[in-house]
């Protein structure tokens, strides 16, 4: 019997343990069960005082894992995404889909109809979602500090499983006012010597847009790299240079004119991606089938793809 208590206590440990890694936070952690901060502070400090390690690096705002609470925390989210499907078999659904979902997304374009669908479907889902560059969005992924990411970046991990969204283009854009506003259509060379406005390096905008300049050997002018789109379209509103975006996110602004490429279509596709092993978490599979089930219903016109890289 006491050694049936000791694993009943270490397990309590290692959950508050999960729950503080997966959150960052001591205090969103225990609020996230309903209990105390001190009770999840004091399960994990129990944990490492009885191994004699350290899981965190308390902070003023969060707790960040050291590499080896990094290795746990890999650890655990297997134990207890096998416990949610041990529970979803014992309760007889097929599907699991309540509790909270952390998102990352390259573009809120992208994700927002896919959350929709996920709502509609699933109206107990909450969720959070952090809009990054397609970098970022895969080291959250991969840093267990979102469960499911939507972008552009494609990778050849085995860890990943990955569902085609939608294909989009780049294109240029100009103020109302700039003298190629009544082009509508320029060559690639008619960009060498401009000024150029877009992401920060790791944006899959700029890769993609930097990759084809250097394959046609054209030269921009200055390249003027901002944070996020908005900041680039302000900057592009200023005069600062021409904008560079895909198609899809450059809405309906009066301010700016679209400009396609005449000898160039570059674009790139968007998916929806997991974790391979966090498919049979009930929230994740049911984001994943709500983004299946809105692109086969547009008319079939980007393909589905179910790409395991």
């Amino acid at each position: 019997m006491f050694h049936i208590g000791l694993s009943y206590m270490r397990l309590t440990q290692l959950r508050a343990f999960h729950l503080v890694a997966r959150d960052r936070s001591f205090t969103a952690a225990a609020r996230s069960v309903g209990v105390s901060q001190p009770t999840i502070s004091g399960q994990v400090r129990a944990l490492e005082e009885n191994y004699r390690v350290r899981l965190f690096e308390r902070r003023a705002r969060g707790a960040r894992l050291t590499e080896l609470g990094q290795r746990l925390f890999t650890i655990t989210n297997r134990l207890f995404a096998l416990e949610e499907e041990a529970l979803s078999v014992l309760s007889g659904a097929k599907l699991l889909a309540r509790g909270h979902l952390r998102i990352a997304a390259d573009s809120a374009y992208h994700v927002m109809p896919v959350l929709a669908e996920l709502r509609t479907r699933h109206e107990g889902v909450t969720f959070s979602l952090s809009i990054g560059n397609s970098s970022a969005v895969l080291k959250q992924l991969l840093d267990l500090e979102a469960d499911v990411a939507v972008m552009a970046k494609t990778v050849s991990d085995p860890r990943l499983h990955s569902l085609l969204l939608r294909h989009d283009e780049i294109v240029l854009f100009v103020p109302a006012r700039h003298a190629w506003a009544k082009r509508r259509r320029v060559k690639l060379n008619d960009i060498a010597g401009q000024p150029i406005v877009l992401r920060e390096r790791g944006s899959i905008t700029r890769e993609t847009f930097e990759q084809v300049l250097a394959e046609r050997a054209v030269r921009p002018g200055s390249l003027i790299d901002v944070q996020t789109r908005e900041g680039v379209r302000e900057a592009v509103a200023a005069g600062f240079g021409i904008g560079v975006v895909f198609r899809s996110e450059f809405g309906n602004d009066p301010r700016f004119v679209p400009l396609s490429l005449a000898d160039a279509k570059i674009g790139v596709a968007e998916y929806a991606v997991c974790l391979q092993e966090n498919l049979r978490l009930g929230m994740v599979r049911a984001f994943m089938d709500a983004a299946g089930a809105l692109v086969a219903g547009k008319n079939k016109r980007p393909q589905l793809g179910d790409r395991s890289p």
